[in-house]
C-alpha cells in the first residue's frame, strides 16, 4: 500500500495583523472602541477618505463588519473621532499667546491647512458644529486670547465665530480649486482669480480680519454709530 502524504499545513504569515481561530478572526470580544479608532487613521492614512469602509476596516481588523456597529453608530461616528485625532495633533500654535494676532493667526492658518489637506476633516466641518474634545481645547484657547485681547466676551465671541467661517469657508474653495489648471490660452483673468484661493490671499484677507478686529475693540460703541446703537447692538437686545 502507497504510503499516504502529508496534508500541506498553512501558516499565518509573519507579523500578520490578523489573529485568532482557524478562520482567522479575531476572538469575540477582544476589540475595543479605541482599536477601532486607530485603526480606522492609520487606513485613512494608507488609503484615503473615499476608500474607507466599515467592510475594509472589519477586514483589516479580522472581525465581522456587524461587529464594530458594538462599537461604532456608523460610518460617520468613525470620521468624526478619526478627524478629532488628527486635529489634536496639528491645532495647537506655536506663537506665544501674549502676541495675539500672531497666535490666532497662526491658529486659523493651522486649521485651514488641515481642512484642505484631509478630505475627511473638511467633510465633518461642513457636515455639522464640530464640538469634538480637540475643537473644544482650540476653541477655549482661541476665545481666552480674544477675550484678553478684545477685553470683551461677546466681542471675543462675534471674533471667533468670523475667524472659523472665515478659515472653513476658505478652505472648502481651495480644496475644491485644488485640481483646476488654467490652459495654455487660459483667461488672465481666470490665473488672477485662482490666486485669490492661495495661502498667500488666506492670509492676506486674516490680515485685514484681524485689523479689523483690532480697530472695532479701540472704538467706542457710541462713536461707531455716529451717536446710534450700532446694528449688532440692536440684534443683541433683540435676542435677549
Amino acid at each position: 500500500m502507497p504510503a499516504r502524504k502529508a496534508a500541506a499545513v498553512t501558516r499565518p504569515a509573519a507579523g500578520s495583523r490578523r489573529q485568532g481561530g482557524p478562520s482567522g478572526r479575531t476572538p469575540w470580544g477582544t476589540i475595543s472602541r479605541d482599536q477601532v479608532i486607530a485603526t480606522a487613521v492609520r487606513v485613512l492614512e494608507e488609503v484615503g477618505f473615499e476608500q474607507l469602509t466599515i467592510r475594509g476596516l472589519a477586514s483589516e481588523m479580522g472581525v465581522a463588519p456587524m461587529s464594530l456597529y458594538r462599537h461604532v453608530r456608523d460610518k460617520d461616528d468613525i470620521i468624526d473621532e478619526v478627524t478629532d485625532r488628527l486635529l489634536a495633533r496639528v491645532w495647537a500654535p506655536a506663537a506665544d499667546p501674549s502676541d495675539w494676532r500672531a497666535y490666532i493667526a497662526e491658529a486659523a492658518d493651522r486649521l485651514r491647512d488641515f481642512l484642505v489637506t484631509e478630505p475627511a476633516a473638511l467633510h465633518v466641518y461642513l457636515s455639522h458644529p464640530v464640538m469634538s474634545p480637540s475643537a473644544r481645547d482650540r476653541m477655549d484657547a482661541m476665545m481666552e486670547v480674544l477675550r484678553t485681547a478684545l477685553g470683551d466676551e461677546q466681542a471675543a465671541r462675534r471674533a471667533y465665530g468670523a475667524l472659523q467661517t472665515y478659515t472653513i469657508g476658505f478652505a472648502a474653495l481651495e480644496a475644491s480649486r485644488a485640481g483646476w489648471a488654467p490652459s495654455e490660452d487660459g483667461d488672465e483673468l481666470a490665473v488672477q482669480l485662482a490666486a485669490y484661493t492661495s495661502p498667500s490671499q488666506f492670509a492676506r484677507g486674516l490680515h485685514y480680519l484681524l485689523a479689523g478686529l483690532e480697530s472695532g475693540s479701540r472704538t467706542p460703541p457710541a462713536a461707531a454709530g455716529g451717536g446710534q446703537t450700532p446694528c449688532w447692538r440692536r440684534t443683541e437686545a433683540m435676542d435677549s
